[in-house]
């Protein structure tokens, strides 16, 4: 039997087919859409990735603080006006990297041609921004304070304390500042304190001289690694020279054998304090202070500075020889006596005789 289709089966079909093509055109057309906000957004976050932040000066930081997270970081990136980018840009960037939740705290240093890329991978190894500070051989306790005090993006947390004060923070309370610090020079980061510094200074001095009194010559004065502290600091005030350290540590090591006293100018300055105005006088060296050598005997109560690692060395290991004088030639360098007579002569030619010329 042949089937003819009606009119109205015919015409049935045919919006059936005429619905499922349209349907097919919005569906691609949909599809196109996708794929070109796909692009569009492949393409602005490859542009994003490559194009520097708005760094505007060589030695520009970004600082981020403890405890900010990677909202609050990319919130700081735009209100510095280093990034106008859309968070989303980032969050995607970091979720590409996996270092969303790694971001460290810090200062960083920013570069013109820096991109979000290396500012991120720079955040997440931490390559923060370290700082220095120098502790110089021979100074006191009171300018390493000025120096602490003046060292950028450190924490100043002792500028409230006394002396006192801060070697209780230390773990030292009752001990004197003076000496028990290694000068060298400290490296920081921003939300390290001076208390850090301190900290670790001391530990470097500690550690240091524990070694050398290990190995010191057994026929030295000083009983205890203090005592050879202060005798060091006093070395380091009287020469800059190093070939002159083990001589005047000998020269001291002798006088302290046979009850002479040490005579040095250095711990009577110190001694002095706020009177001393660049000049000692006669004066004062006979008016008498816990740190007058030439009116007391033995050591000062504490170290008068820094002493380098030479000049702790030199007192552990000082020289041999008979000298028990010594006197400034007026270039840095001294004149060393076994006599008085000798010291008598030294002091004619290098001291009267400038004055008199």
């Amino acid at each position: 039997m042949i089937r003819t289709d009606t009119p109205h089966v015919l015409a049935s079909r045919s919006r059936r087919n005429h619905g499922n093509a349209v349907v097919r055109v919005l569906l691609l057309v949909i599809l196109l859409a996708i794929a070109a906000v796909i692009a569009w957004g492949g393409i602005t976050y490859v542009h994003f990735t490559r194009t520097p932040l708005a760094v505007r000066s060589a030695g520009q930081t970004l600082e981020i603080a403890k405890g900010e997270g990677f909202k609050g970081i990319i919130a700081q990136l735009r209100r510095e006006n280093l990034s106008d980018a859309p968070p989303l840009l980032w969050r995607a960037l970091a979720w590409r990297l996996g270092v969303a939740s790694k971001l460290h705290a810090g200062e960083y240093a920013l570069a013109p041609g820096m991109t979000p890329t290396v500012l991120l991978e720079n955040m997440a190894a931490g390559r923060v921004l370290h700082h220095r500070v120098t502790l110089v051989d021979g100074w006191t306790f009171a300018q390493v304070r000025q120096a602490l005090q003046k060292a950028p993006k450190l924490a100043h947390d002792i500028v409230r304390l006394s002396d006192a004060d801060v070697m209780a923070k230390l773990g030292a309370a009752g001990q004197s500042p003076e000496g028990e610090f290694m000068p060298d020079t400290y490296d920081y980061v921003l939300g390290m304190s001076d208390l850090d510094v301190l900290t670790r200074a001391r530990k470097a001095m500690q550690t240091f001289l524990a070694q050398e009194w290990t190995q010191r010559d057994t026929a030295i004065w000083p009983q205890q690694p203090y005592q050879a502290l202060i005798l060091a600091s006093l070395v380091e005030r009287e020469t800059a020279v190093p070939a002159e350290r083990p001589e005047i540590a000998g020269v001291f090591e002798r006088r302290l054998k046979i009850g002479m006293r040490l005579e040095t100018d250095p711990s009577v300055i110190y001694g002095m304090g706020a009177t001393y105005t660049g000049k000692i006088h006669k004066v004062d060296l006979q008016t008498d202070t816990p740190y007058n050598t030439y009116t007391r005997y033995g050591l000062p109560p504490t170290p008068i500075a820094l002493p380098s690692r030479a000049a702790i060395h030199a007192v552990l290991h000082p020289a041999q020889g008979d000298a028990l004088y010594f006197v400034a030639k007026g270039d840095g360098t001294h004149v060393f006596s076994a006599t008085l007579a000798e010291q008598n002569a030294a002091v004619k030619k290098y001291i009267l005789g400038k004055k008199n010329q």
